[in-house]
């Protein structure tokens, strides 16, 4: 599924959010840099760097009746920080303290840590893995808990997500 222009606004909310903290420089609306299948490539700049990224929203979510935000499953290029292929997962409620979650592409399982309502890998290393994983894979899932110990699970499909990877590589060449 294609984020509407207000999704993809909405991401970049949330993004900047995580990504600035509580002082957070008022970014630039994102500019779509093309859309792939299921995932949207955005960029725009911020106050110390350029910043590209890609979104996409799961095809489906277990349980359908959990009462959430929408979710998002992102990598970001933020070259002014030396930063590529950073993944993260927005899951449009607060993860359960100190809890993890798991993304299993294919047959590869990664582990996230959470913050609130968001999920980062806890090395580049990891990240890479991910990515590598994404470009190769078929479906990736996002398996989480909330703070109120409702357990969800996000499926999106990994049609495009290459193409648009290599979108938000060449718009965020230093």
């Amino acid at each position: 599924m294609i984020l509407s222009r207000r999704q993809g606004r909405a991401a970049l909310a949330i993004m900047t959010l995580c990504i600035c903290g509580s002082g957070a420089a008022r970014a630039a609306e994102p500019a779509l840099l093309g859309e792939f299948e299921g995932w949207a490539a955005y960029t725009y700049a911020a106050s110390d760097t350029k910043v590209c990224y890609i979104s996409a929203r799961p095809k489906a979510s277990e349980p359908k009746v959990a009462k959430r935000d929408p979710a998002f499953f992102l990598v970001s290029n933020m070259p002014g920080r030396k930063v590529k292929g950073e993944v993260s997962t927005i899951i449009g409620y607060p993860f359960k303290k100190e809890s993890k979650v798991q993304v299993t592409i294919d047959q590869a399982k990664f582990e996230l840590y959470t913050n609130g309502d968001g999920a980062w890998a806890d090395s580049s290393d990891t990240e890479k893995k991910i990515v590598t994983a994404m470009k190769a894979g078929t479906s990736l899932v996002v398996a989480g808990t909330s703070w109120r110990g409702t357990k969800t699970v996000d499926t999106y499909g990994l049609e495009g997500v290459s193409a648009a990877l290599a979108k938000i590589d060449e718009a965020c060449r230093k």
